[in-house]
């Protein structure tokens, strides 16, 4: 069977999932199946039994797939620590850190070292599920993107192309992407799949129709909007948290307030406080009254100065706070100034 590469029409469209899903669902039908994504951007992280690190979306993929996490389903980690740099972890470990213009200048020994993983993976596995990165029609980037139609070339993959419905625009985010994208790599496309649909599908039928008539590929799936999955998120806080809120607290709850820095490490550190109906919690980025809380939470950073700089202005706040205090990584310096 040909491998399967689940490129996308942006970013956040569902790509992760839907391979999360593919994993299982060709695993329960006896396939040898491993994940794999090329290069992931990320400050929630995995550490493999080895001790490498790799993205967490990869560690889900090869769950369902009924593998051991391994740093070759994700040979290239970048964590961002600035706007524009990023520490860059290649095969689970630590490069260095790389200016965004310095790193994209020249990425081909990070794409031979990308596709080595890929071939171990070939080598040991019957079927690879990949993962595209963002956009898959990144014109000014097409050079030097290997994640997207370059390693479905190299892995000989049929793409399916994911779009988000409930952002709106799905004719032009499919039909679009297919007209700029180059010969060679609309010819890869076998077809596309629409995420988060809400509604009556019979009402889409004519809008299947349109696209599967103007690229003459099949619409193979339609997915519906699904609330509450509970999984970690890949790069950034889920969209269901409470940020800042204005709702009432809940007396009957443990009320849980984690200041939100700007460059915050590891989201997934709290997906089990949020899932945790006892618990409210709330991520704070703007200074405010820390006292209906039972508990507040520093977490860790990806940019320690700016982040500290930051904290300083939670100063009185949390001179004032009779709760607890809990503090990661370098942050438990912060609790002097209690």
């Amino acid at each position: 069977m040909k491998n399967i590469a689940i490129l996308g029409t942006a970013s956040d469209v569902g790509k992760s999932l839907c391979a999360v899903a593919l994993c299982r669902i060709f695993k329960r039908k006896g396939y040898d199946v491993a994940p794999f994504k090329a290069q992931n951007m990320s400050n929630n992280s995995f550490v493999t039994i080895t001790g490498g690190e790799m993205g967490r979306a990869q560690v889900l993929q090869a769950e369902a797939a009924g593998q051991v996490p391994s740093v070759h389903m994700n040979p290239v980690l970048l964590k961002p620590s600035a706007d524009i740099r990023a520490q860059v972890i290649v095969q689970g470990k630590v490069l260095g850190n790389r200016d965004a213009g310095d790193y994209f200048n020249d990425t081909s020994k990070i794409r031979t070292q990308a596709y080595e993983s890929l071939n171990h993976l070939q080598n040991k596995h019957e079927l690879i599920i990949i993962e595209g990165a963002g956009s898959c029609a990144e014109l000014n980037l097409r050079d030097r993107d290997f994640v997207n139609f370059d390693t479905a070339h190299e892995a000989d993959a049929d793409v399916y192309l994911i779009a988000d419905i409930n952002r709106g625009g799905v004719f032009a985010q499919i039909i679009g992407t297919m007209e700029i994208l180059p010969p060679k790599d609309r010819l890869r496309v076998k077809g596309f799949i629409i995420n988060q649909f809400r509604g009556d599908i019979s009402l889409f039928q004519d809008g299947i129709k349109l696209i599967e008539e103007h690229c003459q590929l099949p619409v193979l799936g339609v997915i519906p909007y699904l609330h509450r999955l509970d999984l970690d998120c890949e790069d950034s806080l889920s969209p269901e948290i409470s940020i800042d809120p204005n709702e009432q607290f809940e007396s009957n709850k443990v009320k849980i307030a984690i200041l939100l820095f700007p460059h915050l490490s590891n989201f997934s550190d709290f997906q089990v406080l949020d899932n945790d109906p006892s618990l409210q919690v709330h991520y704070l980025s703007k200074v405010t009254d820390l006292s209906p809380y039972d508990l507040v939470i520093l977490p860790g950073s990806k940019n320690v100065p700016r982040d500290l700089h930051y904290a300083a202005k939670w100063k009185t706040q949390l001179q004032k706070f009779s709760g607890q205090i809990f503090a990661i990584c370098v942050h438990a310096n912060l609790v002097k100034y209690r």
